[in-house]
């Protein structure tokens, strides 16, 4: 029975996280935490696995959502996801070599940043630009994509929410256009984790799949409701995620400061 209720309670984290993944990305703030409250007897690394394939499963479903309603660059995203599938499964290797501690303290900068610049600017990402894919787009997206990628793979929270900010600033995308970009985009982060995760056992594989078939179906309400209501409501949606995320990184650097 108490197996039955942690898999209930997972079952309904993984919904929300797949919504919100499937809108702005960052879903992981929700499920990661769930898993590990649920899992406390396996390692971390068994937790980020078993995760990856649900996030995996949602993120491919969502795609499908998208692609058929949104209009891909593809000229530009076939470089981006390369660079960051190889740079993700780059970062998962080099994990043990990159001070996790230094690395929080400059991601809650930039999420800080991020914020206040996607505030103070009403209309960044209502208009999607006609982008003009040349060499200079093409080698940017393999730039932030590696960087973003390998992020991902050494520490991952909020790397689906930079994915959206580098589309919607660097390319000029509309909100809209920019989630589905930066959907395709952590495919290739999440099958490169996974490229590392499965081989090593670390990948629960039934309570994954559970949280996968729930994760599936948040995603699909997330892009739902994404397609339904444009790229206003991913805005107001990206500003409150990225508030929630301030607040969460703010309390436990705060909290490791003061011990």
């Amino acid at each position: 029975m108490e197996l039955e209720s942690a898999l209930l309670v997972l079952g309904f984290f993984a919904f929300c996280g797949g919504l919100i993944d499937a809108a702005v990305g960052g879903g992981g703030l929700v499920q990661v935490p769930a898993l590990l409250h649920a899992l406390p007897q396996y390692s971390m690394a068994t937790v980020f696995g078993t995760n990856k394939l649900a996030v995996l499963a949602g993120n491919a479903f969502s795609i499908f959502s998208y692609v058929s309603r949104i209009r891909i660059v593809w000229k530009l995203m076939f470089p981006t996801m390369i660079s960051a599938f190889l740079f993700a499964f780059l970062g998962a290797f080099s994990v043990s070599h990159v001070p996790k501690e230094l690395m929080e303290y400059v991601v809650f900068a930039v999420l800080v940043l991020m914020a206040v610049y996607t505030f103070t600017k009403k209309d960044l990402g209502r208009v999607h630009s006609s982008l003009e894919c040349g060499l200079k787009q093409i080698w940017l997206g393999v730039f932030f994509g590696g960087l973003i990628g390998f992020y991902d793979g050494v520490f991952g929270p909020g790397s689906g929410s930079f994915l959206l900010f580098v589309f919607v600033k660097v390319f000029g995308f509309d909100f809209l256009n920019a989630s589905a970009s930066a959907k395709l985009v952590n495919l290739g982060t999440f099958s490169a984790a996974l490229l590392f995760f499965i081989p090593s056992g670390h990948v629960l594989w039934a309570i994954g799949g559970v949280v996968a078939v729930c994760n599936i179906a948040g995603s699909l309400t997330g892009a739902f409701l994404a397609l339904r209501y444009g790229s206003g409501f991913i805005r107001i949606f990206f500003l409150i995620l990225l508030v929630f995320l301030i607040g969460r990184m703010g309390i436990t650097l705060f909290s490791s400061m003061t011990t």
